[in-house]
């Protein structure tokens, strides 16, 4: 178990986190919630769809897929965060900012987790733009997910203020090319 005595962001968190898996010697990573919003029974299918992806991006937004007991305006935000970033980016995903994602190994250690500077839940827009760019096939899988059962949510407007620059500047910078290890 990863314990961070400090609160710095789930951004870092994540880092931290996918840092620890790729110490390990797992073929496969997966990151979910912990609050139970993201159902353990949704793992076969995520995995199963590494068979032909670098990346399985569970997805609220694609048929199949939902969301359950959020309020009117989460949802909304959601939508329009995902549809914004899917339009100025140009990309063919319909849940950017989702958290429920599994990676071949492979795709993690190329991806270049120093340079992602987002704080809040911009780092799952900046994970998936930063894979696309370096050419990694994703795929999504429809789920459902439910509003948490435990915790309360730690959104705030300088998260989503966070987000909406963030993905203005991966827009600008679109010309940057990665090189493919």
């Amino acid at each position: 178990m990863l314990h961070r005595p400090t609160k710095a962001g789930i951004g870092p968190a994540y880092i931290a986190g996918l840092r620890a898996a790729l110490d390990g010697d797992a073929d496969r990573i997966v990151c979910m919630d912990a609050d139970g919003s993201h159902r353990p029974v949704d793992l076969p299918t995520l995995l199963a769809a590494l068979a032909g992806a670098d990346i399985a991006l569970g997805s609220r937004y694609v048929s199949g897929g939902g969301t359950e007991g959020w309020p009117l305006h989460r949802r909304l935000l959601s939508r329009f965060g995902g549809r914004y970033a899917k339009l100025l980016l140009g990309i063919p995903i319909s849940d950017l900012t989702g958290g429920f994602k599994a990676y071949r190994r492979e795709a993690l250690v190329a991806l270049d987790l120093a340079a992602i500077s987002s704080n809040g839940y911009a780092f799952q827009i900046e994970t998936t733009w930063q894979a696309i760019q370096r050419g990694m096939a994703i795929v999504e899988v429809p789920i459902t997910f439910t509003d948490r059962v435990a915790g309360r949510s730690k959104l705030s407007r300088r998260i989503v203020a966070e987000a909406v620059w963030t993905v203005l500047r991966l827009r600008l910078r679109s010309r940057r090319t990665f090189p493919r290890p």
